[in-house]
């Protein structure tokens, strides 16, 4: 009697409709609204320091993370039959307000996840600006 192995259910007897694409990982964000601001905490395991951007544009805190991968590189004992690790980019926006600053935001990484604090800020009310008109 023929016993598939591993190998055969995955790649052999699975119906092509049940096959599915590799899901990128998405950046899990916890928020959590303190006296003072937000504090954010987002898993990102498997990438480095190095790999992560926060940038502040026009109020939005945008932060995205890159893996790079070498995959020039060949294994002297095969070649990889199925890769399931996402490469690519993964990034998320978080509306902060525009009276935030790049030096209010204050991020730390550790053990794959980023901690990421924004403070509260109370907006500005507007000055109303009265504008007159000569009269001649």
């Amino acid at each position: 009697m023929f016993m598939p192995s591993l190998f055969d259910e995955f790649f052999f007897d699975t119906p092509k409709a049940a096959r599915r694409p590799a899901i990128p990982q998405i950046m899990k964000t916890d928020v959590k609204e303190t006296e003072n601001g937000y504090d954010l905490e987002i898993e990102l395991p498997g990438y480095k320091k190095e790999d992560l951007q926060l940038e502040l544009k026009d109020g939005y805190l945008n932060i995205s993370a890159t893996t790079k991968t070498n995959n020039d590189e060949k294994d002297k004992k095969g070649q990889y039959i199925r890769r399931e690790r996402y490469i690519g980019t993964s990034s998320r926006s978080f509306y902060v307000g525009e009276d935030i600053t790049e030096e209010d935001i204050k991020a730390k990484f550790e053990d794959g996840i980023l901690n990421v604090y924004v403070p509260k800020k109370e907006e500005q009310p507007k000055v109303p600006e009265s504008k007159y008109i000569a009269i001649e």
